[in-house]
């Protein structure tokens, strides 16, 4: 999948062709340079969805849970992660297993405890500014 996204007024319309990709995936481990649009994409992703919450970064909560009108959402943030530890603390397992929507950013940092059918997708910012979103489902 590779998706272009121009620029903002164009970023619904590229989430909403990616949640037409998505398929039974769950859990996304979304990879990207700081400031790539990683929060900003997911944010899109969610609204289309249907929440109607405040969608902000978990950076510090590590992860935000939305709610739609089928199931919730769950949004993380592993970039303050110092140890592998916090993650078994939070339980992540409970998220990533619950069959419910994860989107998750910073996942290097936590790699060795995602699903094995985790979808990998890599958000490039291109030199005149669009995005591309990538990722093999």
């Amino acid at each position: 999948m590779e998706i272009l996204i121009q620029d903002l007024d164009h970023i619904h319309e590229a989430a909403r062709q990616f949640i037409s990709l998505i398929g039974d995936h769950t859990v996304f481990a979304f990879y990207g340079k700081m400031g790539a649009g990683k929060t900003t994409f997911v944010k899109a992703v969610c609204e289309e969805l249907g929440v109607e919450d405040v969608i902000t970064s978990p950076t510090f909560a590590i992860v935000n849970e939305y709610t739609t009108p089928s199931s919730p959402i769950y949004h993380f943030d592993f970039y303050r992660i110092k140890k592998l530890e916090e993650v078994y603390d939070m339980g992540y397992e409970d998220y990533f297993y619950s069959g419910n929507l994860c989107f998750i950013e910073w996942p290097e940092l936590i790699e060795e405890v995602l699903p094995d059918d985790a979808v990998k997708v890599t958000i490039t910012e291109n030199s005149d500014g669009s995005r591309t979103v990538s990722a093999q489902l």
